[in-house]
């Protein structure tokens, strides 16, 4: 009959409204105590959230850095560019790559930047050569360039003047040098109105461009020098007939535009060369845009990875959370029992181990995150990798940390409250 009491009054209860704020505060405050009278397996219950919790928001910062990098060195590069190349030889049964062949010529050029949608199309004639000013000298690649190269490649001048259609009418001996390149020659010298010898011959320093920094295959895009294209093409480095280019860049309007200017480009290019049905281009198009948000996919990917690689720690945090909460209601099942019985219902013995649970969780987020931030600091000065961590990363954690305390410690706190208030009590 007792049993039965307890049991008709328990079900009452349940049907009264949710636990009111100072019932909250007291619940929580009693959460509190049981984890202050249990320091070290509290600590150690929480260093699985610590580390896990550290983990994702360290390989996060980690893949967020890498994917910064590509997006810069995207950016870099100038915006919806494609890259036309000459085209390939074959000698005695040994076929060259792109560009073994001069196919290409300004006019091309030219006819590319008549098509609708082209902002900017740069025919573009390069060699390396041996720099020297003074005592200094240096090995860079020189590019003769026309006054679109710059607004194609999204390139701004730092001091100085550009390179103008008046220059390359005139093949005039002027350059403008890449940082590298000048702080090489000049060091902490102004460099603009100084004479430099490319090749023995004397060329004035019109501009230094700004600053680029790497490209995405890793190459120092401020090595550089460039000069009049027609300067470069019969100053310098002799061209095999008039007008002949190595490549040339061209510039859509927009990103939605290139898939149907590279079909165009092709077919005027076929056109211009006279080639026959069926016949192989003697020029290859590459769309750099498709090239780089490849890339900048595939690094989203590698930061998607190390983020859920890093995750599986967590989910062993969350097993450590529900080991330990398990543990703690068999100590204390006297104790529900002794609760049941001066009036608490089960969605209050559910709700103390569920708050327990999550405070437990939620305190080694915040000291994860902690951790994740200090490490990704860390890396990002031991190993000189750019690190980010975003408002997101750390969202992320704090919510699936909340999570994680919530699923794992739902079980133990069932059993908690589904305890049999008489049998708890008799409980050793």
């Amino acid at each position: 009959m007792e049993r039965n009491a307890v049991r008709v009054g328990r079900r009452e209860r349940d049907e009264d409204d949710a636990a009111s704020p100072p019932m909250m505060r007291l619940m929580l405050a009693e959460a509190w105590q049981s984890m202050e009278a249990n320091r070290m397996r509290t600590f150690l219950t929480m260093l699985g959230m610590v580390i896990g919790v550290g983990a994702v928001v360290l390989m996060m910062a980690v893949g967020q850095g890498a994917e910064e990098g590509v997006r810069r060195s995207i950016s870099t590069m100038g915006s919806h560019l494609f890259i036309i190349l000459s085209g390939s030889s074959t000698t005695g049964g040994v076929r060259m790559g792109s560009g073994s062949v001069t196919t290409l010529t300004a006019s091309d050029a030219e006819a590319i930047g008549q098509l609708p949608g082209v902002e900017h199309a740069a025919p573009v004639y390069q060699g390396s050569a041996q720099v020297v000013h003074g005592p200094n000298n240096w090995s860079v690649t020189v590019y003769g360039v026309t006054p679109d190269y710059l607004p194609a490649r999204a390139w701004e001048l730092a001091e100085g003047r550009p390179i103008t259609d008046s220059d390359v009418r005139s093949a005039t001996r002027v350059a403008l040098l890449g940082r590298t390149t000048a702080a090489n020659l000049f060091g902490e010298e102004e460099a603009v109105g100084r004479t430099i010898r490319i090749k023995q011959s004397p060329f004035v320093v019109a501009g230094v461009l700004a600053p680029k920094g790497q490209s995405l295959d890793g190459r120092d895009q401020d090595d550089t020098i460039l000069v009049p294209l027609t300067t470069a093409q019969r100053k310098l480095f002799g061209a095999p007939f008039p007008g002949a280019v190595r490549m040339i860049m061209a510039q859509a309007a927009s990103g939605d535009l290139m898939p149907a200017l590279e079909r165009e480009i092709n077919e005027l290019l076929r056109q211009r060369h006279r080639l026959r049905s069926g016949q192989d281009n003697d020029f290859t198009v590459r769309n750099l845009t498709a090239v780089a948000q490849s890339a900048a996919e595939m690094t989203r990917i590698m930061s998607m990875l190390l983020g859920a690689i890093a995750s599986v720690s967590l989910v062993v945090g969350g097993i450590g959370i529900m080991n330990i909460m398990l543990v703690s209601v068999t100590e204390r099942t006297r104790e529900i029992g002794l609760r049941m019985a001066l009036g608490a219902r089960e969605r209050d013995v559910l709700l103390q181990f569920l708050l327990e649970a999550v405070i437990i969780s939620l305190s080694g987020c915040v000291l994860g995150v902690g951790l994740g931030v200090g490490g990704a600091w860390l890396v990002s000065r031991i190993t000189e990798m750019a690190t980010v961590v975003t408002l997101s990363s750390v969202g992320l954690s704090l919510a699936v940390a909340a999570g994680v305390g919530l699923f794992f410690g739902l079980w133990p706190a069932r059993k908690a409250a589904r305890l049999d208030p008489i049998e708890a009590l008799r409980h050793a």
